[in-house]
């Protein structure tokens, strides 16, 4: 019994994240964690120019402009968008390597 209690307190410690690095991590989980900002990140990333308008993207959702921007802006924020704004309409494209780095960020203290 007290081998298992000694490999569990090794796990323990070497998966060890202190409570800002998990703070980091929850954000981008949380901005993920809603299927709009899912289908934003597929949308944006699928177009040939590599950036999409707010207003190309109320369609597909079939959401109004506002909510549209309030999904686009947790994204911004959490970094996994940037935003050009030119005239009165704000353009996003992917942050090249975010999504890769969450993950990896995650996955680097699980696979030991």
């Amino acid at each position: 019994m007290t081998t298992q209690l000694d490999c569990q307190a090794t796990a323990l410690a070497t998966v060890s994240i202190d409570p800002e690095q998990a703070a980091e991590l929850a954000v981008g989980f949380k901005a993920l964690a809603d299927p709009n900002r899912i289908t934003l990140l597929t949308l944006i990333a699928a177009e040939q120019k590599g950036e999409a308008c707010v207003c190309d993207l109320t369609e597909p959702l079939g959401l109004g402009q506002p909510t549209v921007s309030h999904h686009l802006k947790v994204l911004v924020d959490a970094g996994f968008l940037s935003r050009e704004k030119r005239g009165t309409w704000s353009y996003y494209s992917l942050v090249p390597g975010a999504l890769p780095e969450l993950f990896h960020a995650m996955t680097e203290r699980t696979d030991q």
